[in-house]
């Protein structure tokens, strides 16, 4: 099982940047297959405390438009996979993903 996070403010498109997102879509995904979705609030944004957050809740990896190497960084220490360059519709990018 598998949970894959995109940051976003509509609930149906990625953000362009992570840290400054509304709240995160959490999929769950096992075998390929959606179990669920949910959405997750982010505390206030401060260095290094988002991938702690999305570690502590789980998550497997990150979706997203960019984000700086520290970032990157920190989240790969969380055993979080980053994938970066992600536009436009999220459940489009999630099957591609998958």
């Amino acid at each position: 099982m598998k949970k894959i996070a995109f940051p976003t403010s509509n609930r149906k498109s990625i953000d362009g940047h992570f840290g400054h997102t509304k709240e995160f879509v959490i999929y769950t995904v096992e075998n390929n297959k959606v179990l669920s979705e949910t959405f997750l609030t982010p505390p206030k944004h401060e260095p290094g405390v988002l991938p702690t957050f999305l570690s502590d809740n789980g998550i497997s990896a990150i979706i997203t438009g960019g984000m700086g190497a520290m970032a990157v960084r920190l989240f790969n220490l969380n055993n979080i996979e980053v994938i970066l360059g992600a536009a436009g519709n999220i459940e489009e990018v999630l099957n591609e993903y998958l």
